[in-house]
């Protein structure tokens, strides 16, 4: 704990020498997401405003509604407590529901906050990925890496949910791990992002959408620089290099839960079965999205 505060003051005060001022005045850069929208992404876009700005990486580890090894959620204090100890200048970034005091504190002029979203059919994708290949100590890692034993069986799962208390087959895996693991509900996509959609009514909050970064980069990052700059951040280039600054700093395969960013490739795995089961699951919710003008899709 003694060296992580020592190597985070050494990098404000590396800022503070660099750009000759004080870091006070300045915005908390804060990117929120729902998993597997692109966090890392904006995370790298973010990260290099401290290459053209007095900017500062707050060493902070995700901020998070539900512990990922767990499934456990935290309480509003502790997550209350976690943003209220960043500082002036820092970048951080978390999966956060808008809950009224979360909002509320995200939302004032001292944070620079963003939301980012992805297309939720791609983020079914991506989670099925994630879970079942990428992160062994996720909750649900066995049940989708050896219970599970399709890319059909997986991607139905990821869509429904799956109900709290059920049990895993005793023939089949024998561990306490995931019996305890399993009192833990995962909701339906539309479930898991409804809590997020306060997000979306909240002008002080600028909604990215992932496809964005890879379609219209520099447009979107003009955006994200001009978000910054009106909370207070100033950079020390003009606007033109700074956004060829912050697209350089974008590299995909750096992120330790990348795979491929693909946009739209729901549509190489998703059968009509999927189709139909994500429609009845989460009703207008790519509409209200922007993703799809109506549900002939």
């Amino acid at each position: 704990m003694y060296l992580r505060r020592f190597r985070r003051k050494a990098r404000r005060l590396r800022q503070i020498a660099r750009f000759h001022t004080s870091l006070s005045h300045l915005p908390i850069l804060f990117a929120n997401s729902f998993p597997k929208s692109g966090t890392h992404l904006l995370i790298q876009v973010l990260d290099g405003m401290s290459r053209i700005g007095p900017a500062v990486d707050s060493g902070m580890p995700a901020i998070v509604t539900y512990q990922g090894n767990t499934g456990q959620e935290r309480t509003e204090e502790e997550i209350l407590g976690d943003l209220q100890r960043l500082l002036p200048g820092d970048i951080a970034y978390g999966h956060l529901h808008a809950t009224p005091n979360v909002t509320d504190l995200l939302c004032r002029e001292q944070f620079a906050t963003y939301f980012i979203i992805r297309d939720p059919r791609d983020v079914v994708v991506s989670h099925v990925h994630y879970v079942t290949d990428i992160e062994p100590q996720h909750i649900y890692h066995d049940y989708y890496s050896q219970i599970l034993k399709s890319l059909d069986e997986r991607l139905r799962t990821s869509i429904v949910g799956i109900p709290g208390e059920r049990k895993f087959p005793q023939e089949k895996i024998e561990t306490n791990d995931i019996e305890r693991n399993f009192a833990f509900p995962l909701p339906n996509i539309y479930q898991r992002f409804e809590p997020y959609t306060g997000w979306l009514e909240r002008h002080e909050v600028l909604l990215l959408h992932f496809e964005d970064f890879i379609t219209k980069r520099d447009k979107t990052i003009d955006r994200v620089l001009t978000h910054a700059m009106e909370h207070g951040f100033t950079p020390a280039c003009d606007k033109e290099s700074g956004i060829k600054t912050l697209s350089m700093g974008i590299e995909p395969s750096k992120s330790p839960t990348f795979r491929s960013g693909k946009v739209g490739g729901w549509r190489e795995v998703f059968t009509d079965e999927h189709k139909q089961l994500f429609k009845d699951i989460t009703g207008d919710l790519l509409i209200q999205l922007g993703y799809e003008q109506n549900s002939d899709w």
